[in-house]
């Protein structure tokens, strides 16, 4: 079966994004390998797969190749009604399709983070709470429940109800315009936006783009977590906050021709 785009876009990320970048560099190498030139191939592909991998790096690439954002100061939080804005929306962050520890589907860690933190925002503020999350392309045609479901039981286990869902979208730009969908015709055109601090930028523009005026309440920052020796040695949450960071500069660089329909 030959992928439509969206699904191309998510093969083509992966492909483009560590570690498989890195190592195709690498293996490219290996063609040349008895020339100087498969041999620098080679190294570049492992010192790159190295220092992505390097929680330093991370920090370093998400403080300079993406637009900034302010966290939320907490004494602000429960002031949001005041600051005009009418609902919170989170943006789902992916799932676990099997979990068998809990008998269904769970949201991932950082679907999870995003509600947690939405959740105490609407009830610091007595804000609506809506969420937007589908199935993503890289499980698109999948027999797989939808981000909202998961969320759902989520919110509800958390003694909170979700307003409005959107069970369809499997991208950001499809969050944006669906959510305008549910929200526009209740009279809702300014939002608070949950998301991780390396997608607002990209989110809140398309959110924009989309009709609504956003204040941006990001959370889960790329920042430094270890003692500095640790910092610089390859882990897997430090290729995991690089590989997001690089994906969302990709992204924006491409934005001005994404359409919203």
């Amino acid at each position: 079966m030959i992928p439509n785009l969206g699904e191309f876009k998510a093969i083509a990320g992966a492909l483009l994004l560590p570690p498989a970048s890195p190592l195709l560099l690498a293996c490219a190498g290996l063609l040349w390998l008895r020339h100087r030139f498969g041999r620098l191939l080679i190294t570049a592909g492992l010192l790159a797969l190295w220092l992505l991998s390097c929680n330093a790096v991370a920090v370093w690439l998400a403080q300079r190749v993406l637009p900034q954002v302010s966290v939320l100061a907490p004494t602000r939080q429960s002031q949001l009604r005041a600051t005009g804005v009418q609902a919170i929306v989170v943006l789902g962050g992916g799932m676990q399709p099997v979990a068998p520890e809990y008998g269904q589907a769970q949201p991932n860690a950082s679907t999870a983070a995003r509600l947690g933190y939405g959740i105490q925002l609407a009830k610091r503020s007595s804000l609506p709470l809506a969420f937007a999350g589908g199935v993503g392309w890289s499980n698109s045609g999948q027999a797989v429940p939808s981000e909202a479901s998961t969320a759902e039981v989520f919110a509800a286990e958390h003694g909170l109800t979700l307003r409005w869902i959107d069970n369809q979208s499997r991208d950001t730009a499809e969050n944006a315009a669906r959510m305008h969908d549910l929200l526009a015709p209740v009279g809702i055109h300014s939002i608070a936006l949950v998301t991780h601090a390396w997608h607002m930028p990209r989110s809140q523009a398309l959110f924009e783009k989309a009709g609504f005026t956003v204040l941006p309440t990001p959370m889960g920052f790329v920042l430094t977590s270890e003692r500095p020796l640790l910092e610089w040695l390859p882990s897997a949450h430090g290729l995991t906050a690089s590989r997001h960071v690089l994906r969302e500069w990709l992204a924006l660089q491409v934005l001005p021709s994404v359409p919203l329909r």
